[in-house]
């Protein structure tokens, strides 16, 4: 029979019948008790490797900026020559000192020109001069955190003109920020847990878990100079700790 048949108020009648019982699990299911819990947890973890980060430049004779010979190819290569030499003496040194040559990195060549303030002639009237800067960064990197005192005295004696510091960082970053995470989620059931035994109430399956804040390991840079390295005492070359902070949210099911 078609619905066309049938009379408006018993079409009508049978809708409202039929509404309640489908918007009833839906009110079930809403009016289920919950426990909801957030948590943090710190982690204090040691790094154990380091890069040490130094330059070494020399530069060309300083001479007038109207002259013509400003950027006389022998004295860059002469200064390029000296340059290469340094580089060489550092690397051997470090080796000397029992470093891996795969330990070693040393950067590109970087030339800048520098202007320099030279005689004055007359009162306003001042001479430019000019050089040019021929540098190269190295990096050396650290697995065993007790040599670095050693490998330092090396950069020295090696007479790096930069030593720009120390960054301190971990083998497995992974592992830690893992460790970080677990500790939250342990901290989480047990604020749980001792909520649902406060109230008297059990705690059912998990709901929803999410995290709050990521933990992220971030390496420490010390800044140091090459000329402070003589007078600094060892220990001020120790790692210390780095902490890192998880965040969490978890809620379970509250049993009747």
């Amino acid at each position: 029979m078609s619905l066309a048949l049938f009379p408006r108020h018993l079409l009508l009648g049978a809708l409202l019948v039929v509404t309640p019982l489908i918007a009833t699990p839906t009110l079930a299911e809403e009016s289920r008790s919950r426990l909801d819990v957030q948590a943090e947890a710190q982690l204090d973890v040691i790094p154990d490797r380091a890069t040490l980060s130094a330059r070494l430049w020399e530069r060309t004779p300083a001479i007038a900026r109207r002259d013509a010979t400003a950027n006389d190819p022998d004295a860059l290569r002469e200064a390029r020559d000296r340059l290469e030499a340094r580089a060489a003496t550092l690397i051997r040194t470090l080796e000397e000192a029992g470093l891996e040559r795969e330990a070693i990195s040393a950067g590109s060549l970087n030339v800048q020109p520098e202007h320099l303030p030279g005689e004055r002639h007359g009162d306003d009237d001042r001479e430019t001069l000019m050089r040019t800067r021929l540098e190269r960064p190295f990096r050396v990197e650290i697995e065993d955190l007790e040599r670095l005192p050693l490998l330092l005295d090396a950069l020295t004696e090696a007479g790096v003109d930069a030593l720009d510091g120390v960054t301190y960082d971990l083998a497995d970053r992974d592992a830690a920020t893992d460790e970080a995470l677990v500790k939250a989620l342990v901290k989480a059931r047990h604020k749980a847990e001792l909520m649902a035994e406060t109230l008297g109430v059990s705690l059912g399956p998990v709901t929803s878990i999410a995290e709050t804040r990521a933990p992220i390991y971030a390496p420490r840079m010390m800044a140091m100079s090459a000329d402070a390295r003589e007078s600094a005492p060892q220990g001020e070359y120790r790692p210390g700790t780095i902490t890192m902070e998880a965040g969490v949210s978890v809620s379970w099911d509250i049993e009747p």
